[in-house]
């Protein structure tokens, strides 16, 4: 149900010491599963991909986008459909092709506590979802202990990885006197192309003259990010005052599931945040402003020259566009992406005496999007094509929450929430205006521009969770939520059926293409779960498990056009249908004893989730089929140490709109062991021991080669591959 990564306050240690898994604890008592900094070191060692950290929490799985992009679905359900926070930021990835999450905005180095809400979570932990809430945090400020000390602190890293030569480096340092600390941290991290496990596809052209991939290359996997912050807090007696600044710099991400890569992705945000106690409890607010210029082309691995060529390499016959409807040739195809998001936000904790909280909060966010793609030829031109013009996105909220723990043995927490969404598009046009323009761009912008856009929705979500110690071996945990998501921008207002235009506006790397529906209307979720939580008094073993049921009415799914057919990409419309999501979350952990040389443990996390269209029958899109995770671990002094079977079953149950690709069963074998040396931490492993080959359940169709602009100009029904054996090896010095 809930779940808590948590590392100790900064302002307790400057080193992140612990991360915790564990029931949220609002009111609710019970002890943690621990997973420490050697389990975070050795995923952030393994990939440069925030959301990685979460591969092991119950109820997570990925879907599968760029290197440092990967989209965590909570029992099913990824996207938008997941509200994600970075540092109190309701962040929105601003994209067509969701290639900016917002996970993506924080290096995994960075991280230093994670909040997973899977299924039903308190309403304060964000609304505008119907997954539940992922929220990310950064180290807190770093205060001297007493007036006459200069704290200093920090860390340097580095990490590399054998497949796809992945290199990462990062640092942070903090200085402080007793009221006032400054921080500063910087990372980077790139990779190439990683190999899979062994030959998955049958050609090595790009189609582009005298570059081509081998056989067991992943095309298109390749990156490099770079991020920096700056923190200034300032702490008196009863208040903390906090400017945050971050600046990232993304040169290069390209996409194996999407038609074109990000060739350039910079993102300015900055946040204001006063927290302040009093004698009836505490009140923070803030106030944030972010910025983003986002571009996308070919990347090195897809057709740069687009059209007809005279000539080998990049010779190309001059490009017209009056009287040549196909054009000759066109340098790319450049496509940019600007936005803003603004917002501010407070909340206060009223404490009604030793065991009660009332928690009362209220948000503002305005968001504006545009989406246009530059003239280029080929049929691209002569103007601009407006994808979403002056788009438009607020939010006004207001909510409520009680916390209460009337006895050592009973807690609950519930609340309600109500939001209004408010949405408008510009008109907009194509590339060209004449009615014989490819596409119907002249005829469907027209329609579009007729129709009236503006759309108001009053969405109400509601949450109760109950929690019962019923004796020292045995916890139980409840609850019940009502959940509701507005439609983002490109669901409702991306208005072309054009194959060039709709496949660029594509979330889930499935290789289709997509035309939005401004008639759209807010998913509304009902979830019901239920937690049993059996363990030893002295938690030497425990086993948890969550059933759930969640029922979607009004769900976005995917829908047939005129022109589908099986076995191939199509343009797909969306509409409201309903949707059954039902599941269990497993988890268990014993101590080994009585093994020889150290200290032994078993760990294991079992996911089953099965997702169903209530209208048409068809199984939704992208859900993971039953996968287990199990580790051996061992502690022998300050070595620690893992062997970890990864085990997943066939995917059979596919979504028949969307032509999803069938993907076999397979089972991996990572190793992994690390020590600490005073200040000095060192992790080496191995993931996919045996390179095995197989393909990604979630991951989408392979489109990462060749001339990707044409919908069928790839071949369909290649699954994206995982990756094959990699060695890495990480270093972290505090100082």
């Amino acid at each position: 149900m809930t779940l808590l990564a948590m590392a100790p306050a900064a302002a307790q240690s400057a080193a992140r010491d612990t991360v915790l898994i564990q029931g949220q604890r609002a009111a609710a008592a019970g002890a943690p599963t621990t997973l420490d900094t050697d389990a975070l070191q050795r995923l952030r060692a393994a990939q440069g991909d925030t959301a990685a950290l979460l591969r092991s929490v119950p109820g997570v799985s990925l879907q599968g986008a760029g290197g440092a992009s990967s989209l965590p679905a909570l029992h099913g359900m990824a996207g938008d459909r997941v509200r994600i926070s970075v540092d109190g930021l309701d962040l929105i990835a601003s994209c067509p092709n969701h290639m900016n999450p917002p996970l993506s905005y924080l290096d995994p180095a960075a991280v230093a506590s994670l909040e997973v809400y899977a299924g039903i979570s308190p309403v304060s932990a964000g609304g505008d979802s119907i997954a539940g809430s992922i929220v990310a945090r950064t180290a807190d400020p770093v205060f001297a202990p007493d007036e006459q000390t200069l704290l200093t602190s920090g860390e340097l890293g580095a990490h590399a990885r054998s497949n796809g030569r992945g290199l990462g480096i990062n640092a942070r340092v903090n200085l402080a006197t007793s009221t006032l600390a400054l921080g500063a941290s910087a990372a980077r991290s790139r990779a190439d192309n990683y190999r899979a496990g062994g030959d998955f596809k049958t050609s090595v052209q790009t189609g582009r003259t005298g570059h081509t991939l081998p056989l067991d290359e992943v095309g298109s996997s390749a990156y490099d990010t770079r991020n920096q912050t700056l923190t200034i807090a300032h702490r008196g007696p009863q208040h903390l005052l906090e400017a945050r600044l971050g600046y990232q710099e993304v040169p290069e991400q390209l996409y194996p599931n999407q038609r074109m890569d990000m060739l350039g992705n910079r993102q300015w945000r900055g946040q204001l945040r006063l927290q302040t106690h009093f004698d009836w409890g505490r009140f923070e607010a803030r106030v944030f402003q972010e910025d983003i210029d986002h571009t996308m082309d070919f990347g090195a691995d897809k057709r740069f020259w687009y059209g007809s060529h005279s000539g080998t390499g990049s010779a190309c016959s001059p490009v017209r566009f009056a009287g040549d409807p196909q054009g000759t040739c066109a340098a790319g195809m450049p496509m940019k992406t600007a936005s803003s998001h603004r917002g501010l936000s407070s909340r206060a904790d009223i404490a009604f005496g030793d065991s009660d909280t009332l928690r009362l909060g209220a948000e503002w966010l305005a968001y504006r999007l545009d989406d246009w793609w530059p003239p280029s030829g080929g049929g691209m031109g002569p103007g601009t094509f407006d994808n979403i013009r002056d788009g438009r996105r607020d939010r006004g909220v207001l909510y409520g929450e009680w916390i209460a723990r009337p006895s050592a043995a009973w807690s609950w927490t519930a609340g309600a929430r109500v939001e209004r969404v408010r949405s408008d598009a510009g008109t907009v046009h194509g590339y060209n205006t004449l009615s014989s323009a490819p596409g119907g761009q002249a005829a469907e912008a027209a329609a579009f521009n007729a129709s009236s856009r503006l759309r108001t929705d009053d969405n109400l979500d509601l949450s109760a969770i109950v929690r019962h110690v019923w004796s020292s071996t045995l916890d139980l945990e409840g609850g019940i939520a009502r959940k509701v998501r507005s439609p983002n921008l490109y669901e409702r207002y991306t208005w072309s059926s054009w194959a060039m235009a709709a496949t660029m506006n594509n979330f889930v790397g499935d290789g289709n293409g997509y035309v939005g529906n401004p008639d759209l209307k807010p998913e509304v979720a009902h979830t019901v779960s239920a937690t049993i939580d059996w363990h030893a008094a002295d938690r030497s073993w425990s086993l948890r498990a969550t059933p759930y049921l969640t029922e979607v009415d009004d769900y976005i799914d995917a829908v047939r056009r005129t022109t589908w057919t099986a076995g191939k990409f199509n343009v797909l419309g969306l509409a409201n249908q309903s949707a059954r999501i039902v599941g269990l979350d497993l988890t268990g952990r014993a101590a080994l004893p009585g093994l020889p040389g150290g200290e032994w443990t078993l760990e294991g996390v079992l996911n089953l989730t099965r997702g169903r269209n209530r209208d048409s029958g068809d199984d939704l899109f992208q859900i993971m089929p039953a996968n287990l995770r199990v580790s051996l671990n061992h502690r022998l002094g300050t070595w620690q140490s893992a062997l970890e079977v990864v085990s997943v079953a066939p995917k059979r149950r596919i979504n028949d709109v969307r032509n999803e690709i069938a993907t076999p069963g397979y089972t991996l074998l990572n190793l992994r062991t690390g020590t600490s040396w005073g200040r000095v931490r060192l992790d080496v492993g191995i993931d996919n021991l045996f390179d095995r080959h197989y393909a990604l359940p979630a991951g989408g169709a392979y489109i990462g080669q060749g001339t990707t602009m044409s919908i069928n100009g790839v071949p369909w029904g290649v699954a994206m591959p995982g990756p094959g054996r990699s060695l890495y090896l990480a270093v972290q010095v505090r100082f």
